[in-house]
């Protein structure tokens, strides 16, 4: 089942294809949205159309930072109905917690956690999606990096911005946006914050207010609550390249016994195993098609002990070996057909 988010996800995106002399229709209308459509924020459309839509929109623009731009304009008050909660939380910490428990209100193909590293704290974000997704986790990720402006200043600044896909041909605007190193190719994607930051008062928090929020979002219909299914998805999702995405530990997470959380997966027609294949098989795609990552680095972002293993895995998924799927699909990054256009 597709996951639906808010419209508000593509928030700006017309006003970025507006400066970038593009006519969206003919990408909206393949990926079977409309203008009208997307003129309430609150509207479900399927993450799978977004996702697409900005990669479709980034070639037709030839824009490489087509989601970042987008991300440059957004506020915390985009976040709908718990933007309140958010921006009044006493530190960061406790507003990246409230947007972690909420979530399913924001975005819910959203996967996000806070990773205590000693004196710095790693925020992975990962979008759910079984097909490239370069331009909405730079959106994502941009957005995230919003959210921290809004809470630390105008000049605050993370330690580093990491993204596993390529650098694009430009960097500039990515460096001027974070206004910190930027590393691709990485094995996560995400900020990486001093652990200090995280716990500065904010001073715009307004407690009585945060305490408001809080009650109204209590108050919401809670047909819009995550599934344990999707909840289990997205911790693999997150846990994967450290090693943690085992059953006990994903469990642990979230607050449940391995016991109960493999019983409520059955009764919704899953496992966990089947699950944590499933996320393989959208990384795996993925981070083969960014030729920088070896095949050695992909089987270790993909929680195997050797890349023997993730051979003998891939092999029975898809047929053949990484390496020529790899030569097969060829490169389809945004870069290469820039390149190829030029």
């Amino acid at each position: 089942m597709s996951i639906l988010v808010r419209a508000a996800a593509l928030t700006h995106f017309f006003e970025v294809a507006r400066e970038l002399g593009l006519n969206p229709l003919p990408q909206l209308r393949q990926v079977g949205l409309s203008r009208s459509l997307l003129e309430d924020p609150e509207q479900r459309i399927p993450v799978e159309s977004v996702v697409r839509l900005l990669e479709l929109a980034a070639r037709a623009s030839r824009d490489e930072q087509f989601g970042l731009r987008m991300a440059q304009g957004r506020q915390v008050a985009d976040f709908g109905v718990v933007s309140l909660l958010i921006s009044h939380q006493p530190t960061l910490r406790d507003a990246l917690r409230a947007t972690i428990e909420y979530r399913h209100l924001i975005n819910d193909s959203l996967a996000l956690q806070i990773e205590d590293a000693g004196a710095h704290v790693i925020l992975r974000e990962e979008v759910l999606s079984g097909q490239p997704a370069r331009q909405a986790n730079e959106l994502a990720i941009g957005v995230l990096m919003r959210l921290c402006v809004t809470v630390m200043g105008e000049d605050w600044r993370p330690a580093s911005v990491n993204f596993t896909h390529p650098a694009p041909r430009d960097t500039h605007m990515h460096r001027r946006f974070f206004g910190c190193p930027v590393a691709f190719d990485s094995e996560f994607n995400g900020l990486v914050c001093r652990a200090r930051d995280l716990d500065v008062p904010n001073p715009a928090a307004a407690p009585a207010l945060a305490r408001y929020a809080q009650r109204f979002v209590d108050s919401l219909p809670q047909w819009g609550e995550p599934s344990l299914v999707q909840e289990v998805r997205k911790a693999i999702y997150l846990m994967l390249a450290s090693g943690h995405a085992s059953s006990g530990y994903v469990a642990q997470t979230l607050g449940l016994s391995v016991r109960t959380m493999q019983r409520r997966l059955g009764e919704s027609g899953a496992s966990f195993g089947d699950l944590l294949c499933d996320v393989r098989r959208e990384l795996a795609q993925r981070y083969l098609e960014n030729p920088r990552h070896s095949l050695i680095r992909i089987s270790q972002m993909l929680g195997y002990s050797s890349p023997s293993a993730f051979t003998r895995w891939f092999v029975a998924q898809f047929g053949q070996a990484p390496q020529r799927w790899r030569t097969q699909a060829g490169p389809d990054d945004l870069s290469s057909v820039l390149g190829a256009s030029g």
